[in-house]
């Protein structure tokens, strides 16, 4: 017998409230993200400025550090930064969404609340199906499910997901995740005029189009929107063979950029480019917040099947999201900030000026700690290579020879380092965020990022500067950051 929400959501905060010293017991508990109170977390949902605050919802399994059927967590702030607890927003307790309340995205229209995700059945056959789904609020805290407003249309498979709605010249949009029956990943869009009556508009981008040949066998979250005067598509192919220092992890995030036409449904766009370099993002989502600035957060995370060996899971967890992120198109290229609010965790503050880094390790004093911010720019680079050490198996490195930058961390399941790259003309500054188990590199003022979870030993490790045939001269400032998020 299926559970009804109220029973689906008193036993998910049991699992909280069992399980609270446990997980809170775990030196790898991060400071300043997103986390499940206990259990797996993965796609940011529903990223959304309401009522004067941002509510922030992900996918949630309460009752195992696996994917399972899925729930809404939620999370509220009023700068982006101080996030709380809210009650559980939707659980799977409908024919139509029975295995799972999976992604989706929300808008505002006439004080209300739109929520719109996708509903996960396994029919008594076992086979997938998946209908689009609308809850709505009046307080952006109690939801009144509406039932499934798009089914999926012929052409394609139950791999049909994760709307993301949008409003333009005065209409409704969806952008949605799809898989043809010829087993090709597409994202396709909807239109309406009251969020509740959707008619389909055709296939926007995908594989075998516009350029993109075999691109992926399922196109997953994606978000279109307009910034700097292009229009952006953010989506994460599944499929794709690495190449080169390219698609290395097992699913892909990036974005193309172009010219849509809303009338044809067309996109003619550029190149796909990843949006980051690490290797545990997937699944963003962006909003728009108060002041208009386009602001994205990520899971840190990337569906791997051995995700589970994270350290983490001994105490009932696994993952968390990125911090916010504000975006900017400049010089065709989408550049990745962390939000300007996240300087109110700063504190105790060293700066260090003309630094002379050659071979010999330089360690500057008080800085080290596990959870901090340090902001190191170039003024003079005389020298093949520059490393920053982050402690344990951790380290950045750039080598001027090569145009390479590389993220090395320590493998969760073996001995040894794994290693990702990407190429840059040049390194002017490096902003590092460090928090327990977490990192994330903002390369040239947001340029180039890598996003990764890292279980080095919980020591205040001094940070280490080193280089190779020559000398490069470094500004360097560091902050301890303080701890926000207490759940």
């Amino acid at each position: 017998m299926r559970q009804s929400a109220n029973e689906l959501k008193k036993r998910a905060l049991k699992k909280v409230v069992d399980r609270k010293e446990i997980v809170a017991r775990d030196p790898y508990r991060l400071h300043f993200h997103i986390m499940p109170p206990v259990g797996l977390l993965n796609d940011p949902n529903g990223f959304v400025f309401y009522k004067g605050q941002y509510h922030m919802f992900y996918q949630w399994n309460p009752f195992q550090t696996e994917h399972g059927a899925k729930f809404w967590g939620h999370v509220i702030s009023e700068d982006l930064v101080h996030w709380k607890e809210a009650q559980i927003a939707l659980a799977p307790d409908q024919w139509y969404d029975k295995n799972g309340c999976y992604s989706g995205s929300a808008v505002v229209f006439r004080e209300t609340l739109y929520v719109f995700y996708t509903g996960n059945v396994k029919n008594e056959q076992g086979d997938r199906e998946s209908y689009q789904c609308l809850a709505v609020s009046k307080d952006g805290i109690h939801f009144e499910k509406r039932g499934p407003v798009i089914h999926v249309p012929t052409g394609y498979t139950a791999h049909f997901r994760d709307p993301k709605v949008f409003e333009k010249n005065g209409r409704w949009y969806m952008v949605l995740g799809a898989q043809t029956e010829g087993m090709q990943g597409e994202v396709v869009l909807y239109m309406s005029t009251d969020l509740e009556n959707w008619s389909f508009q055709g296939t926007l981008a995908g594989s075998g189009r516009h350029g993109l040949v075999d691109f992926g066998y399922m196109w997953e979250c994606p978000d279109l929107f307009e910034l700097g005067g292009k229009d952006i598509l953010l989506a994460c192919p599944q499929g794709l063979p690495p190449e080169g220092f390219q698609f290395n992890n097992t699913f892909q995030s990036g974005y193309i950029s172009g010219k849509v036409d809303y009338e044809t449904v067309s996109f003619q766009h550029d190149a796909f480019v990843e949006l980051d370099r690490g290797f545990d993002f997937y699944a963003p989502q962006t909003t728009l917040g108060a002041s208009g600035r386009r602001i994205l957060v990520g899971w840190m995370g990337n569906a791997e099947e051995e995700g589970t060996i994270q350290p983490t899971v001994q105490h009932e967890w696994i993952h968390a999201l990125t911090v916010p992120r504000e975006l900017e198109w400049k010089d065709s290229k989408l550049l990745q900030r962390p939000i300007a609010e996240l300087q109110l965790l700063r504190e105790d503050e060293i700066q260090y000026s003309d630094v002379a880094v050659r071979e010999k390790a330089v360690m500057l004093p008080r800085v080290n700690s596990q959870v901090f911010e340090l902001v190191i720019e170039v003024e003079d680079f005389d020298a093949t290579v520059l490393s920053v050490e982050l402690g344990g198996k951790t380290s950045f490195h750039y080598n001027a020879n090569t145009k390479v930058c590389t993220l090395k961390r320590g493998k969760f399941s073996s001995e040894g380092i794994e290693s990702r790259h990407c190429v840059l003309e040049n390194l002017d500054s490096i902003q590092i965020l460090k928090d327990t188990s977490s990192v994330e590199i903002f390369i040239n003022n947001g340029e180039e990022v890598f996003t990764s979870r890292v279980f080095d030993k919980l020591e205040a490790d001094q940070v280490r500067f080193t280089s190779e045939d020559g000398c490069v001269m470094l500004h360097v400032r560091k902050w301890n950051l303080k701890r926000v998020i207490d759940y």
